[in-house]
Order: structure tokens, then C-alpha cells, then sequence
């Protein structure tokens, strides 16, 4: 598979989300929001506490697999694979970039 051409700050949160959920915090904007599950979470403290309690739950892995930009964001599909039901699944994570962090994120079915 050819390697896709992510944005840096998009590419640091793939990596990051194999660290752990500080690496992960440290790639948004202090005031960022994130959406899962139809839950916001907004800024750093509430971004790491939302993917420790994503870790906690399940083991996965996720594969970016596609990306396209429009209306000023970047979408990312991402295969999701781990110990939960239904593995694997694609995922579709919505970024907005600025200043070279992660603003805001969306993460969708």
C-alpha cells in the first residue's frame, strides 16, 4: 500500500496514539475539542482524560488508510483493529488544523 501523504500535526496524532494518552494531548491546541461517541471534549486535560479511558477499555491498533481534504479539514479513514466487538472497523477522524496542532477532531463511523 502506498504511503499516504498526512499532515504533519494528523500524522503525529496516529503515532502518538500508540504512546499514550499524554503524547496524544500534547498534539492538540490548548482550547481544542474532540468529538466521540457524540461526547465533546474540549481542551488538553479533557483530551487525555477521554483517550486513558479509550485505552483502558480495549486494546487496538488503527491503519490510516485513505485521506482527503475539503472545506478546510483533512478526513482520515482509519482501519481500527483490536479486542473488541466488531473488529476491525473503519473509522473516519475529521481534523482541523492550526498553527500546527490538532483544533478540533471528529471522530465518525
Amino acid at each position: 500500500m502506498k504511503p499516504l501523504n498526512l499532515p504533519a500535526p494528523i500524522s503525529a496524532y496516529f503515532t502518538a496514539d500508540q504512546e499514550g494518552p499524554a503524547a496524544v494531548a500534547r498534539c492538540f491546541a490548548t482550547d481544542a475539542v474532540v468529538t466521540d461517541e457524540s461526547r465533546r471534549h474540549v481542551g488538553r486535560d479533557a483530551i487525555q482524560q477521554w483517550k486513558a479511558a479509550a485505552t483502558t477499555a480495549f486494546r487496538y491498533t488503527t491503519q490510516p488508510v485513505a485521506v482527503e481534504g475539503f472545506d478546510g479539514q483533512h478526513v482520515v479513514t482509519g482501519r481500527v483493529s483490536g479486542d473488541f466487538p466488531g473488529s476491525p472497523i473503519d473509522l473516519r477522524y475529521h481534523f482541523r488544523l492550526a498553527a500546527g496542532l490538532i483544533a478540533s477532531l471528529e471522530i465518525t463511523r
